[in-house]
């Protein structure tokens, strides 16, 4: 669902691009509570310890599992916007940031989603997934019975939700700044249609991500915390805290640098082998846009003529070797940007939190 260059008018792109901003600003805060601090911190907060090494790892396996595009209809495919996942992995602040590191990427390196429009694309794919999935994930979190089954039930609606609400903001977007005379309501129908069936697959990739993650580290995965309940005995008629139980080395959780070596390789695997099996047909919006006359407005892509553009490397002329070094290419450049910014917002948590605890 990239919106690339000319689709959407300047002064429309403007505003979102401030509402973007915004958003970035509002995230790079929440996020450092999210990812925590190492001061005194809070059992909350040292789950946030954890998160911040994983958050750059989400970035770039969306990236990867973006590059797989998954047949919806005839002519039509799909991809992962990944807002659900990254929300429930690391949380939403996060989750935010995670997104719109992999659509800076895209749009600078690979010249996928248009450089004035990536306010546009990161208001739709970034901030609307994100904040609509985790509204019903924690919705049904709080109806649902505690437990890890219920995590991945609700990370599935919520994913499955989250894509046709990013294709109704699209269509709102596009009703204020659109630059074709296109009948809002055909195309509101056409993208909420298309993308209703893609959201499946978002929900799909989306559960299985989050169960597997929860199979070998539930405290690893922000939208768990809290669930386990402690066990609780009846002596004298009354119910008490059970004593915690030694845990042995054998039954030891997989570490964390583990989780994050196999997440890694996965998403080298998927972006740089499997994206060669990928559907060649026409995402959603773009199957949309080229139906209903929208693409005659679009403008060639200020990065065309970068050495990824398309995802393929220039000057390589087997397709496969091309797309596979662009594929790793992507994952090693995402993974290392989205580190940097997550270990600099834990770095500033950090600082902002030293003076009050030398102060105890």
């Amino acid at each position: 669902m990239h919106v690339p260059d000319g689709f959407i008018d300047a002064p429309t792109s403007a505003v979102t691009g401030v509402i973007a901003a915004g958003a970035l600003a509002v995230s790079l805060r929440g996020a450092r509570r999210e990812l925590g601090g190492t001061s005194r911190a809070s059992e909350a907060e040292r789950g946030g310890e954890k998160t911040a090494p994983l958050a750059g790892l989400v970035a770039a396996f969306i990236f990867a599992v973006q590059m797989l595009n998954f047949p919806v209809a005839a002519g039509t495919s799909g991809h992962l916007l990944g807002g659900a996942l990254a929300a429930i992995l690391v949380g939403p602040y996060t989750g935010v940031l995670c997104v719109s590191v992999v659509l800076l990427m895209q749009g600078v390196l690979f010249a996928d989603g248009g450089l004035t429009a990536l306010g546009v694309n990161i208001t739709d794919m970034a901030l609307v997934t994100t904040v609509v999935s985790y509204a019903v994930f924690r919705g049904l979190l709080a109806v649902l019975p505690r437990g890890r089954r219920s995590v991945t039930v609700a990370s599935f609606v919520a994913a499955l939700v989250s894509v046709p609400a990013a294709a109704c903001a699209f269509t709102l977007i596009y009703a204020v700044g659109g630059t074709t005379d296109v009948s809002i309501g055909k195309v509101a129908t056409a993208m909420i249609g298309v993308h209703v069936l893609i959201g499946v697959g978002e929900a799909v990739i989306t559960a299985l991500t989050v169960g597997a993650v929860i199979a070998v580290r539930p405290d690893l995965v922000h939208g768990a915390r809290g669930l386990r309940q402690r066990l609780r005995l009846r002596v004298d008629g009354e119910l008490v805290d059970a004593p915690a139980s030694p845990v042995s080395p054998a039954a030891a959780p997989t570490s964390r640098r583990k989780v994050w070596v196999t997440g890694l390789v996965a998403s080298l695997v998927l972006a740089g082998f499997v994206s060669f099996y990928a559907s060649a047909s026409p995402d959603g919006l773009e199957k949309v846009a080229h139906d209903k006359g929208i693409d005659t407005r679009a403008k060639e892509h200020a990065s065309a003529g970068s050495p990824l553009a398309d995802y393929g490397v220039k000057d390589v002329s087997d397709a496969r070797l091309s797309g596979g070094l662009a594929g790793v290419i992507g994952v090693g450049v995402t993974v290392v940007a989205g580190s940097a910014v997550f270990w600099a917002v834990r770095r500033r948590r950090d600082t902002d939190v030293s003076p009050v605890s030398h102060g105890l």
